[in-house]
């Protein structure tokens, strides 16, 4: 009935009702292969009116039956017939502002906003059977056929003529006139997919939108915390179309598709305005677009929200109050770098403090911040943007990356003339920093003299609080990740279980985990005489740094998060 299952909900509905007995639902409950409601019905222990009724009950919608229903053709206009068959939803019914639609799938509840936002409508939404649906749209689609012959959907038109026409798919994205694809970017359908893709990005709370050319679909998916997830996507006539669309958005150039390109533009929703980054790359079967979404309520007013520990909080936000030096942050690509970074710059951001910053690109234009855009295009490198910087008068300068030599030089000697650095480094934990520029040419004696503080840090997945269930970790996970049991001794481990509010995957959230290494006496030394990495992490966790797999674990032991996730993250550490 549902994507996701609905727990124990609706088969607790069938057992009150008397629908079914509780050694009928052993026989199926022992089965592994998928909801509980599919596997009552696959079973035929559990009738599709009996079970509509149940679902209908659960989530406080009306049922309805469409047997002998006879759809209105205008009402099936409001929206591509393509979307109405994905979702599984089907118009019964309008009088006035309300629209009366029933759903196969009643917990997808962006189904019914999706609708809200294309048809202007306040949706009232009804639980029907997908079969009675799907049996529905397939009549409409065959009478309106039938009665005109012209309004059938382009997919539909080329799979008429499959018998008689042989498309080469590789050629199939390219071989479109510039002016038709040009003509639909700018009709009413894709303007409204594109916006209905945007809405369902920013109620997911997804940081990255992929639009994919397959050979023979296109997919739609969204990166939610951190996790691809795969959502209904729009059909393959209109992939050129809806490139197009983005890219006049983005102000790009639409004949080109050959090259990348990248761009961005801006939108407001929900009452508030967003950044859009867009990336777009030609691949074999059309070209890939990639969404970012940079929305400035994501950011944390300061260190203080970030949810550190103590021992990190406290070194963190004593790095930054000093007058010079240089604050590195370290971690693998999208674990929330830039976001500590500018968490740290909304503390730092005051009239009488001259912050600039060297950015590939600009992810939040933060106000009373002196941006720069680096473009090595135009032969404008982290390293010459820092030279004039430092011509500037600044007091805080902020370098997106090190990524070589030349700038890690550049941004070292401005902390020992007397600046404070901040900057993002690849390395896998915080003592792997002073390797990393030792091996980029900056001296040891450099490095010990103007290092403050280096931090690593990952982004972990939060359970979702309505639906995380206690359970017990088996003695063997423990023994393989060389984890103390103890460790856990008068604490719950919670684990992941899904419902509609997660959209099944039992996480909601993210948050970052940190290990912070001070640089005080006894590390400078240590950097200085050359000691190795292992023996600076040594040193460092005397000193009371927390490795990034223990602060994992303390997630899991405080239930924000469960064992497996917290592992996912740090495990190899």
């Amino acid at each position: 009935m549902a994507n996701e299952s609905s727990g124990s909900g609706v088969v607790d509905i069938l057992l009150q009702r008397g629908v079914i007995t509780r050694e009928k639902l052993e026989t199926v409950t022992s089965q592994d292969s998928g909801p509980i409601e599919k596997r009552l019905l696959h079973s035929q222990l559990v009738s599709q009116d009996d079970m509509t009724l149940a679902v209908a009950e659960y989530v406080r919608m009306p049922p309805i039956k469409l047997a002998h229903f006879i759809p209105d053709p205008a009402l099936l206009e409001l929206q591509p017939r393509e979307i109405w068959e994905r979702t599984r939803a089907f118009p019964v019914g309008k009088n006035g502002k309300n629209l009366l639609v029933a759903l196969a799938d009643p917990f997808d509840i962006h189904i019914i906003e999706n609708l809200r936002m294309t048809t202007s409508l306040l949706v009232i939404p009804l639980v029907a059977a997908e079969k009675e649906i799907n049996d529905l749209l397939g009549r409409a689609t065959a009478a309106n056929a039938a009665s005109s012959g012209q309004n059938l959907d382009l997919e539909d038109v080329m799979k008429a003529g499959d018998g008689e026409i042989e498309v080469d798919s590789a050629k199939d994205g390219h071989e479109e006139s510039l002016e038709k694809t040009l003509e639909t970017a700018e009709g009413a359908p894709v303007i409204r997919m594109v916006n209905m893709v945007m809405i369902e990005a920013l109620r997911t709370k997804a940081s990255d939108i992929h639009i994919e050319a397959l050979e023979k679909c296109s997919r739609l998916r969204y990166r939610i915390d951190g996790s691809l997830v795969e959502r209904p996507s729009p059909p393959k006539a209109y992939h050129n179309a809806l490139v197009s669309r983005i890219k006049i958005m983005s102000d790009l150039d639409i004949a080109e598709r050959r090259l990348p390109q990248d761009g961005r533009f801006k939108i407001k929703a929900f009452g508030r305005e967003v950044d859009i980054r867009v990336s777009i790359l030609p691949t074999v079967f059309g070209e890939k677009i990639v969404m970012r979404i940079l929305d400035k309520q994501n950011l944390a007013p300061g260190l203080g929200s970030l949810g550190l520990d103590d021992f990190a909080y406290k070194a963190m936000q004593y790095a930054i109050e000093q007058p010079h030096g240089v604050l590195l942050v370290t971690g693998p690509t999208g674990s929330g770098k830039t976001t500590t970074l500018y968490s740290c710059m909304q503390d730092l951001n005051k009239p009488d403090v001259n912050i600039v910053t060297a950015e590939d690109p600009v992810e939040y234009q933060i106000a009373g911040i002196n941006q720069v855009h680096v473009n090595t295009q135009v032969g404008l490198s982290f390293a010459s943007v820092l030279r004039s910087v430092l011509r500037q008068d600044p007091d805080i300068i902020l370098v997106g990356e090190i990524r070589d030599g030349e700038t890690a030089d550049i941004a070292i000697k401005a902390a020992l003339t007397g600046h404070l650095v901040l900057s993002t480094l690849h390395t896998n934990d915080a003592a792997g920093v002073i390797a990393r520029l030792v091996d980029m040419g900056v001296p040891p004696f450099m490095i010990g003299s103007s290092l403050i503080l280096a931090q690593a840090q990952r982004l972990y997945r939060k359970l979702c609080s309505a639906c995380k269930k206690e359970g017990t970790v088996a003695a063997d996970v423990f023994e393989i990740n060389h984890i103390e049991p103890q460790f856990f001794d008068g604490a719950p481990v919670y684990f992941p279980t899904g419902c509609p509010r997660c959209n099944g995957t039992g996480y909601k959230g993210r948050g970052a985990i940190m290990e912070v290494l001070t640089v005080d006496d006894v590390i400078r030394e240590a950097i200085v005489h050359g000691r190795t990495t292992g023996e600076l992490r040594t040193l460092a966790v005397r000193n009371g740094m927390i490795p990034l797999k223990n602060v994992g674990l303390m997630k899991v032991r405080a239930g924000l998060t469960s064992l497996a996730a917290a592992l996912e993250v740090t495990g190899g550490e």
